[in-house]
């Protein structure tokens, strides 16, 4: 939660003998401007932190769906990726099957080349058989030739028969795998469809969250510009405040009274200081100016705002009251968030002078050192 105050500070008191007088008049003139700084505190601030509170939302919001969008999109890259690696596969299918195509052709090829080569042997055996067995035996040189003719004859038969067998079974078994792989391909096809379905629902799932998220952003940049046109409007207003009841503190700083730079030189509210508060607020200096000191400071962990450091601190052991001293910590009750204040010094006047920031007294813009004296009077005092 963002600790800002937006607490005008009164002018500085009126030194008069009589100290009664002197509260008199000092509480006559402060006191329209308090209650029109609180007037224009509430006006904007409960704009703003409803702004910042849906801006916030939205963000979150956005935030979700950029998660989701890319969780989708990993999940599309998968399906990519299951579909690319099919699509390989389905290519070497395609590949095996365009070459028992070819081996099919060839093993035809083989059995015509065979079945001429068996048909020349036939023919032979065929003019063999015509010829008795005297007559082969008569024509033979000798006995040992007729009987290698009458083996040749025999396997030759035996030869015929299993080149058959087996260039019909080589057949069979190419055809049948050319059919298994077939099946193979088709069902890799019906699985690449499937694939490719999905591919495209997924792909219209990131693209519609990518857009909601878009959308979201575009809320978050339109109640950033709302926001700042509301602070625009409520520094206007405070200043005019100021001139109207003639306070007049200086002109502040962006930088000052120390306050790191690394704090005061980035936009204000986009760090959270040691103690967890946010950068150029008037709590975030007041937290640094005590520990500056060598003091304790506790982390706020979310309850940092100035109307809460009396309660926050207390649990801490640490006191406070009404009396002013030199050191403490100031705290006025003002607006949505309070005001918190370091007291540098207590004067005899009735005032004390006092270091901070974020007060936009000046007109100039939040976020801004201011060092000025103001009544001590009406204030919570916190004694780190």
């Amino acid at each position: 939660m963002k600790q800002r105050s937006t607490t005008p500070v009164s002018s500085k008191g009126i030194v008069t003998r009589s100290a009664l007088v002197a509260a008199a008049v000092l509480m006559g003139a402060t006191t329209p401007l308090m209650l029109a700084g609180r007037a224009f505190a509430d006006q904007y601030d409960e704009q703003i932190k409803q702004l910042q509170s849906e801006s916030d939302n939205y963000k979150q919001q956005a935030s979700a769906l950029g998660v989701l969008a890319g969780n989708l999109q990993a999940e599309l890259d998968k399906l990519t990726a299951q579909k690319t690696e099919l699509q390989r596969q389905i290519s070497q299918s395609q590949a095996k099957r365009d070459k028992l195509d070819q081996d099919i052709v060839s093993t035809k090829k083989k059995i015509a080349d065979t079945k001429d080569a068996l048909g020349d042997i036939v023919a032979d055996m065929y003019v063999d058989d015509s010829i008795s067995p005297l007559e082969m035996l008569a024509s033979s040189n000798n006995i040992g030739d007729y009987v290698d003719k009458q083996e040749y004859r025999s396997s030759m038969q035996e030869s015929l028969s299993n080149t058959i067998k087996q260039i019909n079974k080589l057949k069979t078994q190419l055809e049948k795998q050319k059919k298994d792989v077939e099946n193979v391909i088709k069902d890799q096809e019906a699985q690449k469809q499937s694939l490719a379905a999905k591919e495209a629902e997924q792909a219209k799932l990131v693209e519609e969250t990518k857009g909601q998220e878009s959308a979201y952003q575009a809320l978050v940049s339109q109640r950033s510009g709302e926001i700042e046109s509301l602070r625009a409007q409520q520094a206007a207003a405070m200043a005019a405040a100021a001139r109207r009841y003639n306070i007049n503190i200086g002109s502040g700083s962006a930088s000052g009274g120390g306050y790191p730079s690394v704090w005061a030189n980035a936009e204000q509210d986009t760090i959270v200081d040691s103690w967890g508060l946010y950068n150029r607020e008037c709590v975030s200096y007041a937290a640094w100016k005590v520990a500056s000191t060598g003091r304790f400071v506790p982390h706020f962990g979310g309850a940092g705002n100035a109307n809460q450091w009396p309660s926050t601190t207390a649990r801490y052991g640490i006191a406070n009251g009404s009396t002013p001293k030199a050191g403490s910590v100031a705290i006025q009750y003002v607006g949505v968030y309070g005001h918190a204040m370091y007291v540098e010094a207590v004067n005899g006047d009735g005032t004390i002078t006092v270091s901070d920031y974020n007060n936009n007294s000046d007109g100039l813009g939040w976020g801004r050192y201011h060092h000025y004296s103001r009544s001590a009077a009406g204030l919570t005092y916190i004694y780190f």
